[in-house]
């Protein structure tokens, strides 16, 4: 299996990963200025970065057998079930004929904010590629919503988008980074609720468009999956600035440009 699963990943990396990157690693160590932590942009190798590439039916199986008691735990059984309701009425307005409710339940459970239950999706995601295939709690949830992105942008077609949150960041230009969790965006500039001290502007391609089957359409989201990789191509601070680029209120602006996927987990829960 071992050797299937290295072949799947060199093929992987051979389609959606682009050379050249002069990739710069930075180490998570935190500077202060101002008292505000500075969090580095960075590969976050330790991430759940599976993107299924060559097992996507030997997942739905394990998803539906030995992963399925997920869905049971106290963590997840609570938002999952809530989520039904969403599910039902976004499949009476489904277009895509590949989603199935589950697909569109994961996406509900992730775009609402019940519990903040999407935090502890993503700080697991994360981190946590170490127990990725055994006791990290979220495999369904993460194939789920990574099927669903990637027959929601069959074609790796890409989006302008823009995400806004209240954590400084540390970045150079040129460096290769990965956001290394579900991470949303949307092709709104202005929706400032959702923070002003770091923006993004960022052309994704592995990204999709979540259409109204998310809770909140008007924010019209694109989620970007934890395997693509971005070059910072712009990096520039001052509100002013950053005014005339169509964005307001931010501190500081970084301008990413996806330069292919890394999945060093490639199958490893489908395949071990």
């Amino acid at each position: 299996m071992k050797v299937h699963m290295l072949l799947f990943a060199s093929l992987c990396l051979l389609l959606c990963f682009e050379p050249p990157v002069d990739s710069v690693s930075i180490h998570l160590n935190r500077t202060r200025q101002d008292a505000t932590p500075e969090i580095p942009l960075d590969m976050f190798d330790n991430s759940v970065d599976d993107m299924y590439f060559g097992c996507k039916k030997e997942m739905m199986e394990r998803v539906n057998s030995l992963y399925s008691k997920e869905r049971y735990t106290p963590v997840f059984a609570d938002v999952w079930n809530k989520a039904a309701d969403c599910a039902e009425e976004k499949l009476k307005q489904k277009e895509d004929a590949a989603l199935t409710k589950d697909h569109l339940q994961a996406i509900c459970v992730y775009t609402s904010n019940y519990s903040l239950f999407y935090k502890k999706l993503n700080d697991a995601v994360r981190t946590k590629g170490e127990s990725y295939g055994s006791s990290f709690p979220f495999h369904s949830l993460h194939f789920l919503l990574t099927s669903a992105i990637q027959i929601l942008n069959n074609n790796y077609e890409c989006h302008t988008t823009y995400r806004r949150n209240n954590i400084r960041f540390s970045g150079q230009i040129n460096q290769i980074i990965r956001f290394g969790f579900f991470a949303s965006s949307s092709y709104k500039p202005d929706l400032e609720e959702f923070g002003h001290q770091t923006c993004f502007k960022i052309k994704t391609c592995s990204g999709a468009y979540l259409k109204n089957y998310s809770v909140f359409v008007s924010e019209a989201e694109v989620l970007i999956p934890p395997y693509e990789m971005f070059k910072i191509t712009g990096k520039i601070a001052g509100k002013n600035k950053i005014q005339k680029l169509g964005l307001k209120s931010c501190n500081s602006l970084y301008v990413l440009e996806s330069v292919g996927c890394k999945s060093t987990l490639n199958c490893k829960a489908a395949l071990k």
